[in-house]
C-alpha cells in the first residue's frame, strides 16, 4: 500500500504514538482515527493494532497507509525494541507521517515512554495520542469495575511478565496483573500470603474483545489450577479482590459475599418514613426482603 503524496519533499515528517485500545475498533479515540487517516506508515502492535485496523478495514474506513507489522508475542519479537525506535526516526527523516500504532495506552506498560524519548533525542517531532488501557477496559467487559463505593477504594496495576515479589493491601485493595499468565501460580501464592488470604477472588480474561473471549473465576487457592485445567493463555487479564465477585460470571459463593447492602442512593428523593406496625401486619412480600437483608 503507499501513503498519501506530499506537497513539498521538504515536508518534515512526524510521528503519532497512539494508543489502539483492547482491540475494538470502537473505543479507538477520534483523535488516533484522524492521525491514521492521515499517516504514511503504520507500524503496528500484534495485541489491539492489528484487530483494530482490521476492524475498520471491516466497518468501511479506508486506510492508506503502508503497514509495517512488528507484532510481539510471547517469547518472540518480530523486531527488537531499539530497530523499532531506529524504524521511526528514519521514517520521520524521510518525511514520513507516521503512526507508531500500540495495543492499549502507549504509557501503560506500552514502552511508549521510552519511544518518544528516542524521538525527541533524534531531533524528530513526535507527539501522543492516549488510548484505553486493557487494565481497565477487559475487566469491564467482564462486569468488573476495578473501584466500587463499597467494595475497594483503590487498584495497582502491576505486570506479571516478572514474578512479583510482595503487594501490599488488602481485598479492597484490588490488583490488576497485565502479562500474567507464565507466573500466575507464582502471584497467586505471593498474593494470597498477605492480607488478601487464599480465599480472595480472581478472575481472569483471556483474549478481551477478541473472538476468543473467556472468562475463569476462582480464588487465590484455585486460579492456577482452573488456569491449567482450562489451558488459559496470552494474552489475558487477572483481576484480583473483592470485586471480581460483581462480575455475572462469579460462582455463586464468591458473588454473595461481594455484593453489599442497604447501598442508599444519594439522588434519590427522600421517602416520608413508614407508620410503625408489628411484623403481623407487614405484607408477605416485605417481610421476605427484610429476611434477605439481614
Amino acid at each position: 500500500m503507499t501513503g498519501r503524496a506530499h506537497d513539498s519533499a521538504a515536508e518534515a515528517g512526524k510521528v503519532w504514538l497512539v494508543g489502539a485500545g483492547p482491540g475494538d475498533p470502537g473505543l479507538l479515540t477520534v483523535k488516533g482515527l484522524r492521525a491514521l487517516e492521515r499517516a504514511d506508515v503504520v507500524v503496528a502492535d500484534r495485541l489491539g493494532a492489528r484487530a483494530v485496523l482490521e476492524g475498520l478495514a471491516a466497518d468501511g474506513v479506508d486506510l492508506t497507509a503502508e503497514i509495517v507489522d512488528v507484532g510481539k508475542r510471547p517469547g518472540h519479537h518480530a523486531a527488537p525494541q531499539d530497530a523499532i525506535n531506529a524504524l521511526l526516526v528514519q521514517l520521520a527523516r524521510d518525511g514520513k507521517q507516521v503512526v507508531r500504532l500500540k495495543g492499549g495506552d502507549p504509557y501503560v506498560f506500552g514502552r511508549g515512554g521510552e519511544e518518544l524519548a528516542f524521538c525527541r533525542d533524534a531531533g524528530v517531532e513526535v507527539e501522543l495520542v492516549s488510548g484505553v488501557t486493557s487494565a481497565l477496559s477487559v475487566p469491564a467487559i467482564a462486569g468488573i469495575p476495578l473501584t466500587h463505593r463499597h467494595l475497594a477504594t483503590t487498584f495497582t496495576v502491576v505486570t506479571g511478565h516478572d514474578q512479583i515479589t510482595e503487594l501490599g493491601g488488602g481485598r479492597d485493595h484490588t490488583v490488576v496483573l497485565l502479562m500474567g499468565v507464565g507466573t500466575l501460580a507464582h502471584s497467586a501464592l505471593t498474593l494470597a500470603r498477605g492480607a488478601r488470604g487464599a480465599d480472595c477472588p480472581v478472575a481472569i480474561i483471556e483474549d478481551g474483545y477478541g473472538p476468543n473471549q473467556r472468562v475463569t473465576i476462582g480464588t487465590l487457592a484455585s486460579i492456577a489450577h482452573q488456569a491449567a485445567v482450562r489451558k488459559v493463555r496470552s494474552p489475558a487479564v487477572v483481576v484480583v479482590g473483592d470485586v471480581v465477585g460483581l462480575s455475572p460470571y462469579a460462582p455463586a459463593d464468591i458473588a454473595a459475599a461481594a455484593h453489599p447492602v442497604d447501598i442508599v442512593d444519594p439522588l434519590a428523593s427522600p421517602s416520608p418514613l413508614p407508620t410503625q406496625r408489628t411484623p403481623s401486619e407487614l405484607p408477605a412480600v416485605e417481610q421476605t426482603s427484610r429476611k434477605a437483608t439481614t
